[in-house]
């Protein structure tokens, strides 16, 4: 059976009047608290995770497929009227969409965004219909030589390009590699890190960890800055439609920013910041209209919005494929596979198949449930934003403890829980950057696993890990992601 009558199998599990409800709920939670200033996908997913957990697998996964792709939709609306982006990939749609709204023409720029989302996330996600079968048989020849060096690509990528620092990216990595570590070591049963603590030897719970650096470190450090920062709302004011000359000017645009984001996205190094870049700086080039750039221009709006939503498709590719989480939202989605016992590869494929084509054919129908739901509710979107932000953020903070004392009802998980929201805060405070810690925390444990099983084969041999050519090349290119950008500035500050 090929990839359609694998998705037509997807679609009868995703059409059932309960899964359908699941996804409907999603979107529209992932668009309510996405929205909220702030809090991008990420942080939705992680905050939404802990309610989810009572759910059967394929309706809790086509919950966080509604939940992610409605975390994005919704991060639009505040980059445009609040000028906060979410997370950096939605830092281009806030520049020009929100001068748009100063302008008068919010309507349009919430429209194009809309519109521009629907049709990448639509045509990504039909790409990752036919891309995720080769994926899987490229998985297939994958040992634990291979899938260790794996996680050490996710690392160094991760370490790479989140954060602009490399030296706080590995401190990230190796905070979130400790907390992996706490509990009793399966090959040898000797407990670490616990602390004569008992709680602590089942080790501490991804979904805790998720929790603790984004909902709650957020919730600290916007505490810590509430009196210097005072938010803005544009308010939405003329046609909530485009023009003929807008949707002109729109088409294109949206067309070469799902060009773009689709295949960067899938990259390991790739993500979602590079191609939104990219598409910004292609549409001030392309466009008949550059005097309109930095005044609000709707291309710098549409074709970074594409982009930013196609590679959200792409970075399920190396996801669902490989276990291979390449932002920091794709790290939470790996946590909730974990807590469900299922291990994203190959092996799921063939083990889960209503799962995995059920998730992928709700990503089509959450799409046209949010472009259904986002332009008549702008209304409704632009209400949340005036909620005071000491009430929202005290409620997330409520909701993150309740959420994460439900998982085991173990008072021990709050206090990691606030200890964890601490360091979140203080990674913030020092520019840190969150997402290696959290894929850290996921990976870390299973790269020892695979490390150990790969020497176990080759007798000790450590050498074993370069000369398997699939091992060595991607140990190369992890080699590569980490010094490349040492060596770019190096010899820039030269020039």
């Amino acid at each position: 059976m090929g990839p359609l009558g694998d998705l037509a199998n997807g679609f009868s599990v995703a059409l059932t009047p309960e899964n359908l409800l699941w996804a409907l709920i999603g979107v529209f939670l992932g668009t309510l608290v996405g929205v909220l200033p702030g809090i991008g996908p990420a942080l939705t997913v992680a905050l939404l995770l802990p309610v989810t957990f009572t759910l059967e697998p394929i309706s809790a996964f086509i919950m966080f497929a509604g939940i992610y792709y409605g975390g994005m939709y919704g991060g639009s609306t505040t980059s445009i009227l609040l000028n906060t982006p979410g997370e950096s990939s939605s830092i281009m749609t806030a520049i020009e969409g929100n001068l748009m709204a100063k302008r008068g023409r919010g309507g349009a720029a919430l429209a194009t965004a809309a519109i521009g989302s629907f049709v990448a996330g639509t045509i990504g996600t039909l790409a990752l219909t036919f891309v995720a079968p080769i994926m899987v048989e490229v998985a297939l020849k994958f040992g634990p030589a291979e899938y260790f060096a794996l996680i050490v690509l996710a690392f160094t990528t991760i370490t790479a390009v989140l954060g602009a620092s490399l030296v706080r990216g590995l401190i990230s990595l190796l905070f979130g590699w400790s907390i992996g570590l706490v509990g009793i070591d399966v090959l040898t049963g000797q407990s670490r890190f616990t602390f004569g603590a008992p709680q602590l030897l089942s080790g501490i719970d991804v979904v805790t960890v998720a929790v603790g650096l984004f909902a709650v470190g957020e919730t600290f450090w916007v505490a810590s800055r509430m009196r210097h920062d005072a938010d803005q709302v544009t308010p939405v004011s003329g046609s909530l439609w485009m023009t003929r000359r807008e949707w002109s000017r729109s088409w294109k645009p949206w067309l070469r920013g799902t060009a773009l984001g689709f295949p960067i996205g899938s990259l390991p190094a790739g993500g979602a910041e590079i191609p939104t870049f990219l598409s910004y700086a292609i549409e001030k080039r392309l466009t008949m209209y550059p005097e309109e750039f930095g005044h609000g221009a709707i291309e710098g709006v549409a074709g970074p919005e594409a982009a930013n939503n196609s590679s959200a498709a792409g970075v399920l590719v190396p996801l669902l494929t490989l276990g291979l989480p390449t932002s920091a939202t794709a790290a939470i989605l790996l946590a909730a596979f974990q807590r469900y016992g299922l291990n994203p590869g190959a092996q799921l494929f063939d083990e889960n198949p209503d799962l995995v084509w059920g998730l992928i054919a709700s990503l089509y129908i959450g799409n046209v449930m949010l472009l259904i739901l986002n332009l008549p509710l702008v209304g409704l979107w632009v209400r949340l934003l005036s909620i005071p932000r000491p009430l929202l953020y005290a409620g997330i903070l409520v909701f993150a403890g309740l959420g994460t004392y439900s998982l085991n009802t173990s008072t021990v998980d709050l206090i990691v829980l606030y200890v964890i929201g601490v360091v979140g805060f203080l990674m913030r405070r020092f520019a840190i950057p969150v997402g290696p810690a959290v894929v850290a925390a996921i990976l870390g444990p299973e790269a020892e696993v695979q490390l150990r099983r790969a020497l176990q084969i080759s007798q000790g041999d450590a050498t074993a890990l370069v000369t398997r050519p699939i091992a060595g090349t991607i140990l190369a290119i992890a080699l590569v992601a980490l010094f490349a950008p040492l060596v770019y500035r190096f010899a820039r500050s030269k020039r």
